[in-house]
Order: structure tokens, then C-alpha cells, then sequence
């Protein structure tokens, strides 16, 4: 778990949050990694109507209190940090958000971020199943050996890969809940894998897959990343979705 930022830092970096927020990514589904270079530069935004800035300030709030899971917060916590906000946003805060402090906040998430990881997973475990259970009676829907849930949308018509190949893959990854934690498109476009260097549901599933093959891959967490996850974007027992396209065996 990586230390948790203290929360006038949080609120001072909020573009990084929120897209943590929306999902970060993995270098490779089984690794967790940087943002490689390369990424194009970003373009003017164009203005927003009223109700478009309002919908994004609520999303500031989303992206704040995603920053603030870690502290496992009672009602009563929360309305404390609350009062802190309304503090500095107004000019007078109670307290100067001085390095002690700082240290402070720190050792105050370490200290609960393991009672936080414990009821995120037990959260997912619950919405896993249920999930795993829908899926599973969607048309098309068929189990791998190790357990993987495979939909295929579109068949290809090229060979199929071993364990010991690599592959070159369009991908996007998606929890539960819906939200997006990995795409290859964050990447600059399509990824290269050895399918033995990945998590199981991945090796296992691709091995079912001909070249020129989009299909819906849903992981179970005992062949994705288990009971512990991949802080801070993946939490425990998650069960995971991946839409794929199989595009090459890389040679």
C-alpha cells in the first residue's frame, strides 16, 4: 500500500487523483507499473456549460474522498476533515499543515490501511459473487480449466496461442463497480505480453482464443490477484473484466 498523501496535498493534486480515481494502470495485467512515455499531448478543453462544471466539482468530491479511503473515517471523522476544508478554504484553518503534521496524517494511514484493504475486500468478495454468478448465464458465456469466464463477440480465424507465446493485445480492464483500472489505449495503443508472465486468468483464457478474437475475459480473484489485490487501483477479491482482442502471436 503506498503511503497515503496528507489531504492538503491530496486537494492540491487533484488531476492525479481523480485519475486514480478512474483507474490508473498496471504495466501488465499481473504487474503493477509506471505510465510509460510517449503520451500525446493534451488538447485544449473546451469551456463547460454551468451543469457540466457542477457535475465535474462533484467529481472533485469523488476524487477528495477516494484519496480519504485509507483512513477508514467514521461519520464523525469525516465531518472533522470537512471542518478542516471549510477552514483553509476560507482563510483561517486551526492548525498549519506543517511537516509534524504532515507525518501525522501519514502514520495515521498506515495505521488504518489495512482495516480499510480489509473491508474493501470483503466488499468485493460479496459483489464477486454475485457478479461471477450473472455473468456466468450470459449467452455465449463458457469456463476455462482454471475457472476464467470467456464470452466470445467476434471469432477469429488464426492459430490459437500457447502458454509459452507472447502476444499483441487491445485491451480494457474494469472492476465490478464498473470502473475502468487498465486500458492499453493509456498506453499508446495495443500491448505485448508473454502470456507466461501474466496473471493465470490470462494465460489460462488466451490459450481459448484464435488471432483476430475480441471476446469478454471475467477473472475470478483466485486466478487474478487474489485476497491482497494491487493497491492502490485493484483491491482484494476483485473480480476482474477484461474486453480483449487478440491481434497477433508475436514472433
Amino acid at each position: 500500500m503506498r503511503t497515503a498523501l496528507a489531504l492538503a496535498a491530496a486537494l492540491a493534486a487533484l488531476p492525479a487523483l481523480a485519475r486514480a480515481a478512474e483507474g490508473g494502470a498496471p504495466s501488465q495485467p499481473g504487474q503493477s507499473g509506471a505510465t510509460p512515455p510517449g503520451h500525446p499531448a493534451a488538447t485544449q478543453p473546451k469551456p463547460m456549460t454551468p451543469a457540466e462544471v457542477e457535475k465535474t466539482l462533484y467529481g472533485v468530491g469523488l476524487a477528495v474522498s477516494k484519496s480519504l479511503e485509507v483512513f477508514d473515517l467514521t461519520p464523525a471523522e469525516l465531518e472533522t476533515v470537512l471542518r478542516g476544508v471549510r477552514d483553509a478554504a476560507s482563510g483561517k484553518p486551526k492548525a498549519d499543515l506543517d511537516p509534524k503534521l504532515q507525518q501525522q496524517i501519514n502514520d495515521l494511514a498506515r495505521t488504518r490501511a489495512p482495516k480499510a484493504a480489509e473491508k474493501a475486500a470483503a466488499k468485493e468478495k460479496e459483489a464477486g459473487a454475485a457478479y461471477l454468478a450473472k455473468v456466468s448465464k450470459e449467452k455465449g458465456a463458457r469456463k476455462t480449466p482454471a475457472g476464467a469466464i470467456v464470452i466470445v463477440e467476434k471469432e477469429g480465424t488464426g492459430p490459437m496461442p500457447t502458454a509459452s507465446d507472447k502476444v499483441k493485445v487491445n485491451y480494457k480492464g474494469t472492476l465490478t463497480s464498473g470502473r475502468v483500472f487498465d486500458a492499453s489505449e493509456q498506453h499508446g495503443g495495443p500491448a505485448e505480453f508473454p502470456l507466461g508472465n501474466v496473471i493465470k486468468c490470462w494465460t489460462d483464457a488466451f490459450q481459448t482464443l484464435k488471432v483476430g478474437t475480441k471476446a469478454k475475459i471475467v477473472c475470478p480473484a483466485d486466478i487474478a490477484y487474489g485476497a491482497s489485490g494491487a493497491p492502490p487501483l485493484i483491491p482484494g477479491n476483485a473480480v476482474l473484466t477484461f474486453e480483449v482482442e487478440l491481434l497477433e502471436i508475436v514472433k
